[in-house]
């Protein structure tokens, strides 16, 4: 199992792919989609329900790209969607939007 989280993890990390991965370990492509899919729905891993959400924290919390050099993260959903928090952000529209993001 923990291979499995690993391997669907690689395929996840900057840079990479599953077509990167699958031939890196020898593993098909759609076996990894397949752990891929089941890790989203929470059917790998403990069935805890909870997907894993890749957050990047840019800079070191300090993103030139932002007003100010504003620590920040962003938040990089598994269907791509990316969402960017800075100590501006209003922490309750960002709960919110994770909540809709969720149904």
């Amino acid at each position: 199992m923990e291979e499995k989280l690993r391997l669907v993890a690689e395929c996840d990390a900057p840079g990479s792919s599953v077509t990167r991965v699958s031939r890196q370990h020898d593993i098909s492509r759609a076996l990894l989609w397949t752990w891929r899919r089941q890790l989203r729905r929470g059917e790998l891993g403990g069935g805890t329900g909870q997907g894993f959400l890749a957050v990047t924290l840019p800079g070191v919390l300090s993103d030139p790209a932002l007003p100010d050099g504003d620590a920040g993260l962003e938040i990089v959903l598994p269907d791509g969607l990316r969402l960017r928090v800075t100590a501006r952000t209003d922490l309750d529209l960002v709960a919110r939007v994770l909540t809709l993001l969720r149904r």
